[in-house]
């Protein structure tokens, strides 16, 4: 085989000639040359507007300590935050409402620059009575008229209170997982029952409010076609969706072409955002939640992280959030490590600082290039005996009228996978600059130079890119000096 394989044409999804060779080590963070500089980090008060948001779930539950993770949040750079109201937590008597537990945490975010958007939920034993914990997880009130009064009257006090600082309301979480409707098993219907009947409340109180409805577990389930066929989006400005897989990619823009169709079908307007995703850093015994079944680390939670977010901004949804904050100790008996801050001590993992890089550069004022792919990839192997065919991920962002351009090698992050080379040609709409490209590490924080550009009108080919299992980034240096 010739140890230089040519592509032309869309990379994006094309099958690609790669070598696994029988040495070397596990794909980390570049080693070839010595950095020129570091990425950039802003505050979440220095940025104006992004789709980049944080979870900041399970407080109804008393899951962590909000005030050990606010200075962190503050130098993150997401601009929202999705916060459970706790039915439950706020309503412990029948008709009185204290939602002083909750004023600390939306006047702490707001302060800090960050936007909390709500879920509203979930039971409350003092009307869901066979509900077996305190927070009535999944009990939802649809099945009882006294208690859909009453959740109505919640919301109705909810809403009231946080008008003038909270606009985003999305009803119920994952209501086609058992474990989160109850008492009866989940059926479209019965969700579609309960926003219809919440929606006018919110409303009511709050005409320019924006209603989420979904938090869908998954995409692929048929749940979410019934629900659309059955009016749900006559009544919410926003789908939201939980797509938990080991591999971002998988599957992801068929399933988000799939959904959009159906919205087509209906004349459904609603944005889509994705409301709650992450991964551990630490799977097998002891580690809870989705995901956890694998082998993770703390580097291998970062490359998924970054995979993540920007797979969710090249499918142009409108919000995208990483679950978790921080690791909630003590979940379900066990540890959910999904957190950006170590649940032991609060203190950044890889994945904070790797998130604090992406939401330096992917506010309001980045944009994806959906048209924009390389016109010729050329992968350099050394000789070797056995090859494998993977693919190629890439996806270009228009920043400030400069290029941002990302790929990765979209494998299992379970694997060991040796790192690679790429040469890229390049030819850049009239609308976008490349007047002195740097190579960003998104996991490192490194800059890099690129010294062997080759440019002939608005065509750019770079000879030698590293290739590896999380995204890299081509930038022009002006969005790094300022």
């Amino acid at each position: 085989m010739d140890r230089r394989t040519f592509i032309k044409g869309s990379v994006a999804g094309a099958s690609l000639l790669l070598q696994r060779r029988g040495f070397g080590q596990e794909s980390g963070t570049i080693a070839v040359e010595q950095p020129i500089g570091r990425m950039p980090a802003r505050s979440s008060l220095e940025i104006a507007a992004s789709p980049l948001s944080v979870g900041f779930e399970v407080l109804d539950r008393r899951g962590f300590d909000p005030v050990r993770t606010y200075p962190f949040l503050a130098a993150l750079g997401v601009k929202w935050a999705r916060c459970q109201t706790g039915w439950a937590r706020c309503e412990t008597r029948q008709g009185r409402y204290d939602f002083s537990w909750f004023d600390q945490v939306v006047d702490e975010l707001r302060g800090i620059g960050i936007q909390p958007w709500f879920n509203v939920g979930y039971g409350n034993r003092l009307y869901t009575a066979g509900a077996p914990d305190d927070a009535a997880v999944g009990w939802t009130p649809v099945f009882d008229e006294a208690a859909m009064q009453a959740w109505l009257a919640y919301v109705n006090a909810l809403v009231r209170h946080f008008a003038e600082r909270v606009l985003h309301y999305e009803i119920w979480n994952e209501p086609n997982h058992a474990g989160f409707w109850r008492p009866r098993d989940p059926l479209a219907e019965d969700y579609v029952r309960l926003v219809e009947r919440t929606a006018p409340v919110i409303r009511e109180i709050l005409p320019e409010a924006v209603i989420i409805g979904g938090a869908f577990a998954g995409l692929s389930d048929r749940f979410i076609s019934d629900c659309i066929r059955a009016g749900l989006t006559e009544h919410i400005d926003a789908l939201s969706f939980h797509p938990y897989r080991a591999r971002p990619e998988e599957k992801y823009a068929d399933e988000i072409g799939v959904l959009r169709r159906i919205l087509d079908k209906y004349n459904a307007t609603c944005l889509l955002w994705q409301g709650e995703n992450g991964c551990p850093s630490v799977g097998g015994a002891g580690s809870a939640g989705a995901l956890s079944d694998l082998d993770w680390d703390e580097t291998r939670q970062a490359k998924w992280l970054l995979r993540r977010i920007l797979v969710d901004l090249q499918n142009e949804l409108a919000l995208t959030s990483y679950f978790h904050t921080v690791d909630l100790v003590g979940y379900r008996g066990q540890t959910n490590f999904k957190g950006l801050l170590r649940g032991e001590d609060y203190t950044p993992k890889p994945a904070y600082f790797a998130y604090q890089r992406l939401c330096a550069l992917f506010d309001a004022e980045t944009n994806v290039m959906a048209d924009l792919k390389a016109d010729e990839c050329v992968l350099k192997f050394p000789d070797a005996e056995d090859t494998e065919t993977e693919e190629i991920q890439q996806v270009a962002f228009d920043r400030r009228q400069r290029l941002l351009y990302a790929w990765w090698r979209p494998v299992s992050l379970q694997e060991p996978v040796v790192d690679g080379e790429v040469a890229v040609r390049l030819t850049l709409p009239d609308t976008v600059r490349l007047d002195a490209p740097v190579l960003l590490d998104p996991l490192s924080g490194d800059v890099f130079a690129v010294d062997d550009a080759q440019c002939s009108g608005r065509q750019i080919t770079l000879d030698k890119l590293p290739l590896r299992d999380y995204p890299l980034l081509l930038a022009d240096r002006g969005l790094i000096d300022g």
